[in-house]
Order: C-alpha cells, then structure tokens, then sequence
C-alpha cells in the first residue's frame, strides 16, 4: 500500500466518525469536550455555525451520528451526540453578542426565499451578514417550516424555535409570511438576482380504498392533521384511533392522538417493525405511552355506516425474498382483520408538489416531476435556481436540509460575484495541532470512561399525556450531561506518526489496548488486513500505512478500533507518535471572501 496521505483533510476527517457522519459535520468532540469543562456557550456556538438549530436539533435530529459513534464498537450504546447539544442549548448564556449583525450596507443583490423551513433559514443566515437583500415567503404566519407545523410542542416547545429561528430574523430579512406562492414565474419577473426553493415536500400521500370517500370526514392526511394541531385548528380527536404509517411522521401522529383524547391508539404498518422508518427512540417512545404497534397487515377497506367511520379491514401479510434479496409482501391467507375507529391518520409518506412552478422557466424535472438538482451546488437547470432540503430530493431530515441551505448559500454567493459555483468552491478550513503539554501530558482527557450511556430524563406520562403542549424529554441535567460527554473518545485527536523518528522499538504495540498497531512487510490492502495484529474486517475505515522503515517494514495502524487514548505516544520513546488535534470547519459563504 501506497503511504496514508494525512495532508488531505478527508483523511482525518474520515477517522472522526460522528463529524463524517453528520450532513453538516458538526465539529462533535470538540464541543462534546466543551461541555465536559462546562463551557456551555461556546459549544453552543460551535454548533450554531455550522448546524443553525442547535436547541432544535437537540430534541428532534435524526441522529445520523450516532450509529457511526466509535463508543459504539467498544459497547453497544454510542454518545448521546444529539441530547449533548441539547445540554449545550438549555444552559448557554445569552448568546447576542457573538451572533452575526445585520450589515450596515447592501451589495445591491436581491435573494428570494421560498418556504421559511431550515434550508431556507439556513441560507439566510449565510447570505444576511454579507449584505444580501433576502426575500422569505411562507404560507404559514410563522418561520420554522415543518420543524414548526410537523414537530409536536411536546417534543420541541415553541420557545425553543422561536429562539433560534429569532436569532436569523434579527439579521433583518425581509419577510413575508402568510404568503403562499402561486408562480415561480411571478418570483422571477420580480427581478431577483437568485431564487431559493426550499418548499419542502407539503403534500402527504392518500389511500385510494374502499369507503375512502364514503367516510372521508374522519379520515386524515397526518402531515396536515399535525399542522393543523400546531396553529391550534385542531384540539380533540375520537376516542379509538388508528395511524397508518411506520415513519417518524405516524409516530407523532399518534403521541399526539393519546394526548387530544385518543384512548385507544393503534398503530398498523405493512412492514416488518425492524424495518419501519421510524428512529428506534420515536417507536420506542410510542410504546412507552402504551401505543401498540401492529406489522405486516394491509389497509383494505375502510368501514362506514351512513358516512360514519367505524372500522378499517387489514389483510395479513408476510415478508417474502427472492434470490437477489429483494422483499415482496404476500398474503398469508389468514382471515383479514378489523379494527374499530373513530378517526384515522394516513401517515404512508409525502411527497413533492410543485404546481406553482411553470415547466417553461428552463427548469428541468425527471420522471418522478422532481427538478434536476445538482447534489453539490444544489442549482437547478435555471442557473438563478436554487433547491434545497425536502424539494431537492425528497424527504429526510432537519440537519440535511441545513447542510443544504449552507451549500446554496456558496452557490448563490459565487453566482452574484460572478464566479463559477462549481469551480471556485472554496475549500473546509482545517487545523491539526499537537496537543502535547509535557512528556506525558495532553491538552485533553485521555482517560476512557466505563459509563454506559445514561438515561434522559422524562417527565411523568400521568402528566404529560394530559397536555400536547408539555415537553416530554427533560433533557440531561448538569451532572448527566457532564458525565455523559466524558463517555466520548475524543476521535479528532488523532494519533500522528513520524516515521524519521521511529526507532522499531514496538512499544507502541506492546501498550496499544486495542491491539490497532502492527509493524509488517508491505503488501496489498486485502492482504495486509489479514496479516496485522488484530484483523481489520471493517474496510469502511482506513488502514493508516507509514513510509518504509529501516528494516524495510511499514507501520500500519487499524484506524476502526483506535481509542485515541495516546498510551502510544506516551509511550514511545523517541516521539515518532504525537496526539494531534483535528478540527474541521466547512466551508461556507463568508469563505468565499477569505
């Protein structure tokens, strides 16, 4: 193998597993060490440039991180990443004088904001400080997009959202809520230099069976029943419900229900339930307010007596796989089932709509009436148009619409400078410093904690369920939020190795506890992993290869089971090994200008 070139930031960032994973990539350790030493504050600004919501994000992220926690691999629970952030949230101090201020002058370019959700404000906030005039539409009188009209308040309460959707206001965008949009076209005469859609994906999908029409009164399409909850359009639901859907959406959906008056809530997918799309926390929380959970039945029919809704006919399935792996459900044969209901939610997915956009603006779509959207620049075929977020490619998450908007906003500012949005993206501002303080000292806590993850705290259901606005989740205290970041392995601190210093004591391997270092003659990669001193059968990890050594072996070090706790360095005798701290911050519109 060809010596690990460290000089590309990709390789360490790699190595930080939970950064890679995030959309954004959110410096974690380090803000996770913030926490530790009770600087809240700066943690909480640590996240706020990159990931925008923190105090949302640290109630409600899909936490893409976390499965990729490297804590994960040495026990089965990774870092509470996502609750963290929540910890740096509740006990910041007031944070007004370190946000960006509105400029004191224009550079007399002119941005429309289409939807006022987390792609759109996140674009805003990049644009706002630099002197852009930007534009938000919303239907809703309200900024938040879906956090605020698909999020329960028990989840993520008003103020929290008010809070940080505040802080991009005061950055004084002009806005223009309760206002829909009818025609991209009508955006567009209106002179804008660059459009932004970040609509979101607005229209939840319907069921077309039997007695659908017949007993449509009580049966909803559950994006629109939250939002209606939300502005408060809604307050009461019948007594036996029933929620279609196995996503994070039918999980809210039917929370929701428990707490306007369902006393018996249902839920009933088609699929199996390890493969429902709901996080394994949204199911788990479901259960735990006692809502049961039913797979591998089939809507059928919904049952109705004079335009009254009284059941729903399911049809039992099974989980069937042909050669290549690929799933179909069958019918097992067993008689169908029906539940009795008053009222139904439909939450079997959504789906885009953009009948506003006119299909002669240059705008291209594909065959599912998607735009075409470059997944780098995020612009469309109309070189003024911009997607990001749900109306880019369909439904995911929060924090995948923020890296969106930030990646727009790039785009954006290259094209009123006159630049080329491919090319002249400006790299990730990247750092790698040595955290030696003595012989065997660091800057950092090296030590590896035993603690299993600890619980968040809830308040009592005999409450909680009595009130759709009364936050579940109570959030770490001080202490658990303490104890909980020292759990983190400190993955950004990289082990670095300089091989003109290495003597081949192997004392390096001797201490290492996770057996990740070996010395070896060279060879390929697929021989190499079998040759080391534990075999490294995770590819997705790189092996780091030194140059060759005196004795003609390379140093090769399994990147997958390091603890970054430097007993390698400490040990070493010559200093060939150091602990280096990485720290990568992506690159946004304000790097433009660097």
């Amino acid at each position: 193998m060809a010596p690990t070139d460290t000089s590309n930031p990709a390789y360490f960032h790699k190595v930080v597993d939970c950064q890679w994973a995030c959309p954004a990539h959110t410096p974690v350790p380090e803000y996770i060490r913030l926490i530790a030493e009770g600087r809240y504050t700066d943690a909480y600004m640590i996240n706020w440039r990159s990931n925008v919501f923190p105090g949302v994000l640290g109630r409600t992220c899909d936490r893409p991180c976390e499965p990729a926690c490297r804590r994960g691999r040495v026990e089965n629970e990774p870092v509470a990443i996502c609750r963290l952030k929540r910890v740096a949230a509740d006990n910041k101090d007031d944070v007004t004088a370190r946000l960006p201020q509105p400029s004191p002058t224009k550079n007399g370019k002119r941005v429309a904001l289409i939807g006022a959700g987390p792609a759109s404000m996140t674009v805003a906030r990049d644009l706002l400080p630099l002197g852009y005039t930007c534009v938000i539409y919303d239907q809703d009188p309200k900024a938040g997009g879906m956090m605020r009209t698909q999020i329960p308040r028990f989840r993520l309460p008003d103020r929290v959202l008010d809070e940080e959707c505040g802080y991009i206001l005061g950055l004084k965008p002009e806005t223009r809520f309760g206002h829909k949009i009818e025609s991209l076209k009508a955006v567009l005469d209106e002179g804008y230099d660059a459009v932004f859609v970040g609509s979101g994906a607005p229209r939840g999908r319907d069921l077309d069976i039997p007695g659908r029409t017949e007993a449509a009164e009580h049966i909803h399409i559950g994006i629109d029943w939250l939002s209606n909850v939300s502005f408060g359009h809604i307050t009461a639901i019948g007594k036996r419900v029933i929620v279609l859907g196995g996503g994070n959406t039918a999980m809210d959906c039917c929370r929701t229900s428990r707490r306007l008056g369902g006393q018996e809530v249902h839920v009933v997918v088609r699929s199996g339930f390890e493969e429902m799309k709901a996080s394994p926390w949204e199911k788990d929380d479901a259960m735990a307010e006692g809502i049961p959970i039913h797979n591998y039945l089939v809507p059928k029919a919904f049952r109705h007596e004079k335009g009254k809704l009284t059941g729903l006919t399911f049809e039992k399935v099974k989980a069937e796989y042909d050669d290549k792996g690929r799933r179909k459900l069958v019918p097992t044969g067993e008689p169908d089932v029906t539940f009795d209901c008053d009222d139904v939610l439909v939450a079997v997915g959504q789906e885009n709509a953009f009948p506003w956009i006119e299909r002669d603006l240059g705008l291209e779509f594909d065959r599912w009436d998607m735009p075409k959207v470059d997944p780098e620049t995020f612009a469309s075929t109309n070189p003024k148009v911009f997607f990001g977020g749900d109306a880019a490619f369909g439904p995911k998450n929060i924090i995948w619409a923020v890296a969106h908007g930030h990646a727009a906003a790039v785009s954006i500012h290259l094209l009123c400078s006159g630049k080329d949005v491919t090319k002249d993206r400006p790299a990730p501002h990247v750092n790698l410093t040595s955290q030696k303080m003595g012989i065997h000292e660091w800057s950092y806590d090296n030590d590896v904690s035993l603690d299993l993850r600890f619980k968040v705290p809830h308040a009592p259901h005999e409450v909680t369920l009595n009130n759709v606005n009364m936050e579940v989740e109570l959030g770490y205290t001080r202490d658990l939020g303490y104890k909980e970041a020292l759990r983190c392995l400190n993955c950004d601190v990289e082990t670095v190795f300089e091989e003109g210093l290495c003597i081949e004591c192997d004392a390096c391997v001797d201490i290492c506890p996770m057996d990740s270092i070996t010395f070896t003659a060279n060879g390929e990669e697929a021989d190499l992993r079998t040759r080391l001193k534990a075999p490294a059968n995770n590819t997705t990890q790189d092996l780091y290869v030194s140059d060759i050594l005196k004795t003609r072996r390379v140093m090769v070090k399994d990147e997958d089971v390091c603890l970054h706790c430097g007993l390698c360095a400490e040990r070493c005798p010559t200093g060939a090994w150091d602990m280096k701290k990485f720290y990568l911050e992506t690159a946004q519109a304000t790097s433009c200008s660097r």
